[in-house]
């Protein structure tokens, strides 16, 4: 079964997610995610708060999406947040250097090569435009931020939209730890947009130009990284890791940290809490792993780089970048504004480091739904997890006459005050069933004759097709039951 095949196909026959303004096909690397695939992902970010968030003890902001061109001097981003461009001297399309040659070296290519060093590559591997087979010019970096500007009366860039949310929790960061009554370590997260202007989003949702993330800076004093009282309940946990060339091997924590595989016991407690968010959504251990990055591949502000990835139909997909960050954010930020960004804590002064968990909302939705892929009798459905299905039930009316509307309305009225449901009367109730399952709702109500004599009603489940008779009156009892994940049939 090819899973991304039948993703595809339901995205586009269920109208999950499509291009933004596809009538008039003018952009690429920008989506819109319709009513059902919206409610998912909104789950998506409940369940982020429950195993993340509050789990971690984070406090949640809210930033602009805009910041000015200083905060990026600071940060780096001017002159580090580059992709590899290289353009077909005979077509003129454009391409991103180490992807063409991670497809014809079959083997990982770090962006931050430098230009010479990617020139060298595509020349002595004869490297042609994939499109004309054309020869390829040389390689240059290109920022990949998008610039605006602020104010009526200037036509220059003196601002940018955001490339990633985890600036606003840098530059917030000194406000919050003075009025909030906080300490360290302190985990501050944030949901957000991000805006990455990218050479050739070719691959819908594992590429955007708009995307969400998932943000958790957690500041520390780097002298007290193995001070973390949650370690011991975690000490016996299992990750899944990817060292060197060798497949991942699932490692307890006590000995990642005595092996010195780690930079801590902080960093390895924040990668269980990571592995623990996916395990929660329905992945196995051997499909998922943590890889760790080379010096090469590495971000230039991070110290220690773990990649969350998991196993999809288009390979390794990483949706989670754990960097050690130190306190390069800080220090830049302070350098550059000259406010001093130091806490003092027990009788000292230093600069706090960071550890992050930067998760991407966009292909963690696309990771789960093709991992929720399955077929009945050739046709695409999908089984989520219930706690994130786009809805709780749907009401479904076996007919449009004879009263059997009227009841199946009055049971969706009931039911809306507490559960997302739905009503639907159209087409047959086979076809119902099929469209309802395709767009992974758990539980489908139908209302038929019989209840209009016994005040009951047939309730189907979406993996098995099973179907029992309930009383209406207990609707709201077997829906509460699924919402807290006990079983019902």
């Amino acid at each position: 079964m090819d899973k991304f095949k039948y993703t595809q196909q339901l995205a586009d026959q269920r109208g999950l997610f499509f291009p933004t303004a596809e009538i008039h096909s003018s952009l690429s690397g920008f989506w819109d995610f319709g009513p059902f695939a919206a409610n998912v992902r909104r789950k998506l970010i409940d369940t982020w708060r429950k195993e993340v968030v509050r789990k971690i003890n984070s406090i949640e902001i809210e930033g602009s999406v805009i910041l000015p061109k200083q905060n990026f001097k600071a940060s780096g981003h001017l002159d580090h947040f580059v992709d590899p461009l290289v353009q077909c001297r005979k077509c003129h399309k454009i391409f991103r250097a180490d992807k063409l040659l991670e497809k014809a070296l079959k083997k990982e290519v770090p962006e931050a090569l430098d230009e010479k060093k990617f020139d060298e590559l595509v020349k002595s591997n004869n490297v042609r435009c994939p499109e004309c087979k054309g020869e390829l010019g040389n390689v240059k970096k290109f920022n990949m931020m998008l610039g605006v500007s602020i104010g009526p009366l200037t036509n220059e860039t003196n601002a940018y939209l955001r490339p990633e949310t985890c600036q606003n929790i840098f530059t917030a960061f000194y406000k919050i730890y003075k009025t909030g009554r906080v300490s360290l370590p302190l985990a501050i997260s944030q949901v957000g947009r991000a805006f990455r202007n990218e050479i050739s989003p070719r691959q819908g949702l594992l590429r955007m130009r708009e995307f969400t993330q998932l943000e958790t800076e957690v500041f520390f004093n780097p002298r007290k990284i193995d001070d973390v009282p949650e370690f011991d309940k975690y000490k016996n946990y299992k990750l899944m890791l990817k060292i060197g060339r060798g497949d991942a091997r699932a490692i307890k924590l006590a000995d990642i940290v005595k092996r010195g595989m780690v930079s801590g016991k902080l960093v390895a407690y924040y990668l269980a809490v990571a592995q623990q968010f996916f395990q929660a959504l329905g992945f196995q251990p051997n499909e998922f792993r943590f890889r760790k990055l080379e010096k090469e591949a590495k971000a230039f502000y991070s110290k220690e780089t773990w990649d969350f990835e998991v196993k999809t139909e288009v390979g390794w997909l990483e949706l989670v970048a754990n960097n050690y960050r130190t306190d390069y954010d800080l220090t830049s930020h302070s350098k550059v504004s000259g406010i001093d960004l130091s806490v003092v804590e027990d009788g000292e002064k230093f600069i706090p480091h960071v550890w992050e968990i930067s998760m991407g909302l966009d292909r963690i939705f696309y990771a789960l739904v093709e991992h929720s892929v399955s077929q009945r009798d050739g046709k695409p459905i999908l089984k989520l997890p219930k706690f994130t299905s786009p809805l709780d039930a749907v009401v479904l009316p076996l007919v449009r006459k004879d009263g059997i509307d009227e009841k199946a309305k009055m049971i969706y009225d009931m039911l809306k005050k507490d559960f997302d449901v739905k009503y639907d009367e159209k087409q047959s109730i086979g076809k119902r069933y099929l469209i309802y399952d395709q767009l992974g709702v758990p539980l489908a109500i139908t209302v038929d004759y019989e209840s209009l004599k016994n005040d009951d009603v047939t309730v189907r489940d979406r993996d098995t097709s099973k179907q029992v008779r309930v009383k209406i009156a207990d609707l709201n009892k077997i829906l509460n039951k699924m919402c807290r994940g006990e079983k019902i049939f």
